[in-house]
């Protein structure tokens, strides 16, 4: 199995209704060999209009915050949790997110193999840890199946200054976890 054929079968998934109203699914990119996998929530707007992760505003913000930490974004691996923009930017719903984690995520990480899982927001810390107080668990190296980095979403970081200045932090965290600097 590789990523190429796992973006095939989420481009044509329709196993549960988000695909309904999709314009594209984003199965995610960057390097196959990965040391970070960023997981996010799930597409927006502009993400479901290119079929890319992280384009819009939250791509931006998250683009910045990689700059300050020194991570490139094509040395990295980026996706959702979820792969099809759920109707006027709404949660997913856990049916949703249990499809597709198990469809397609985890086949991701399997393939990629990362050495760490770069959880972003809420939503990917509950899916892929079962943990719901994200503060509780943020910017924190946490062993499971695999090690997990919980952080911000970079679109909740753009709503509050501190929490910004803290993904910041949390992405060098990152990079000094995997770089050993």
């Amino acid at each position: 199995m590789n990523l190429s054929v796992i973006a095939d079968e989420v481009r044509s998934c329709t196993r549960c209704p988000l695909h309904q109203e999709r314009q594209r699914a984003v199965p995610g990119e960057g390097s196959t060999r990965a040391r970070i996998m960023l997981i996010g929530e799930a597409p927006g707007k502009q993400e479901d209009m290119q079929g890319r992760p992280f384009v819009g505003r939250s791509g931006k913000i998250l683009d910045n915050a990689l700059q300050i930490a020194g991570l490139k974004r094509e040395d990295l691996f980026i996706t959702s949790v979820v792969k099809c923009r759920p109707p006027h930017n709404r949660l997913p719903r856990k049916s949703e997110v249990e499809t597709c984690v198990a469809a397609h995520l985890q086949r991701q990480i399997n393939v990629i193999q990362p050495d760490v899982i770069c959880l972003l927001g809420g939503v990917s810390a509950k899916a892929l840890l079962g943990e719901s107080n994200l503060s509780r668990i943020r910017g924190r190296l946490i062993q499971r199946d695999r090690l997990y980095f919980p952080t911000y979403h970079p679109a909740a970081a753009g709503r509050n200054p501190a929490w910004c200045t803290a993904f910041e932090a949390d992405l060098m965290q990152l990079r000094n976890l995997t770089t050993g600097a």
